[in-house]
């Protein structure tokens, strides 16, 4: 069976195009022993969490990436290579969808040549091979060389050698290479007749006035190597290249994780300095007679398991929502488990000395739960806006 990893599949979260759901494509693609399996959906990376999970169960390399199209048409699967490359798609994304109305992501072909840093890029190429195209291929492979690549599909055409001719060509003269790809929209057969039912609710035609808005066959599904391999046999390293591109690529899910945002902090200092410098000033509010010996035992084991723990970000970020509160005299009051923490106490956050009171710290937060404490915080019903907009 000859090597091949299908590089652009679309799934039902690009929106009234693909037929198909992630987990279907996935297992489908591992059902055919592909090498990996891209998924590419239209401006979004909607799908790519359900796609990691059915991957990791069905044991099958998964690509995330993104089929980036432009306002004016010009469409580009992109694949980051590293974390840093993830970052940047995901951003030029968030741009694209806050610039339109909801449900429409407005890109632009600059958008993405500011974001091309550690992308590997896969150009769709137009029915029509125009020189607009040629220009921006030729305009991409530059900014991104040695990382740009032409989709080569097998359309059945009677002219289908002339076009591959003419895409190969394309690639030689714009400097990148020729890859092969089936454009997947559904992941069977079968699934041609929901694709054209998609089709007509975009176009709001009917199955009978369509025509040529739905696609002329049903070929459009997940494919095995040796097929790729015979439709492609006069260019046969499109489809070796699937793999190599493949292989290039070392980002996951697996490595991201969730970061809390940055808290401001003066000059000089880290958040966990910053959260203990304003801890023990407090305290020394909250107790003008002097600090009792088991507060200050009590603060101390906090702040260390909060430093442990990295939480100082999200306990400063309460405390200065409380604190604007206060400064507006808009009533409010911690509660729930946070009333077993000293810091929450001093910090003004919570009304009830814990050492009063015969309460468990570690219900509020412990070294082996490794979640984030839930602190809640109730605000007076008539000025709870205000707080929500500061």
């Amino acid at each position: 069976m000859s090597a091949f990893a299908e590089l652009v599949a679309a799934t039902n979260f690009s929106f009234l195009r693909g037929a198909s759901h992630p987990h279907e494509i996935i297992a489908r693609a591992a059902e055919l022993g592909l090498a990996a399996i891209g998924i590419a959906d239209r401006n979004t990376l909607a799908g790519v969490v359900r796609a990691h999970v059915a991957a990791k169960e069905a044991g099958i390399r998964l690509l995330v990436g993104a089929r980036l199209v432009t306002i004016d048409g010009f469409e580009v699967a992109c694949y980051p290579t590293d974390r840093a490359a993830y970052g940047r798609l995901a951003r030029l994304l968030t741009a694209g969808n806050r610039r339109a109305l909801k449900g429409e992501c407005h890109i632009q072909f600059d958008d993405i040549i500011a974001a091309s840093r550690g992308q590997l890029f896969i150009s769709l190429p137009p029915a029509a091979l125009d020189a607009p195209f040629a220009e921006r291929l030729a305009l991409l492979s530059k900014t991104a060389a040695g990382r740009t690549y032409l989709a080569a599909n097998f359309h059945y055409r009677g002219d289908e050698r002339r076009r591959l001719g003419e895409l190969a060509e394309l690639a030689d003269k714009t400097g990148v290479l020729l890859i092969a790809s089936n454009d997947v929209l559904y992941h069977e057969p079968s699934r041609r007749r929901l694709a054209d039912v998609l089709s007509c609710v975009r176009e709001k035609c009917t199955i009978a006035d369509a025509g040529y808005r739905l696609e002329v066959n049903g070929e459009r599904h997940v494919k095995s190597g040796a097929e790729m391999a015979r439709l492609f046999a006069r260019e046969p390293l499109a489809v070796a290249r699937t793999v190599t591109f493949a292989q290039s690529i070392h980002f996951s899910l697996d490595e991201l994780r969730y970061e809390y945002p940055d808290e401001p902090v003066p000059p000089g200092k880290t958040p966990q300095a910053h959260l203990e410098d304003l801890t023990w000033a407090h305290a020394r509010d909250r107790y003008p007679e002097g600090i009792p010996d088991k507060i200050e035992l009590l603060l101390k084991k906090e702040l260390a398991l909060i430093g442990r723990l990295d939480y100082a970000r999200y306990f400063l970020t309460v405390f200065d929502v409380v604190r604007f509160a206060k400064s507006k005299a808009i009533l409010c009051q911690g509660r729930g488990s946070a009333a077993n923490s000293v810091v929450c106490y001093v910090l003004g956050i919570t009304g009830v000395d814990p050492s009063e009171i015969d309460l468990l710290f570690e219900r509020f937060i412990s070294n082996e739960r490794r979640e984030p404490p839930d602190i809640d915080v109730d605000f007076e019903h008539e000025r709870r806006e205000e707080v929500i907009q500061y």
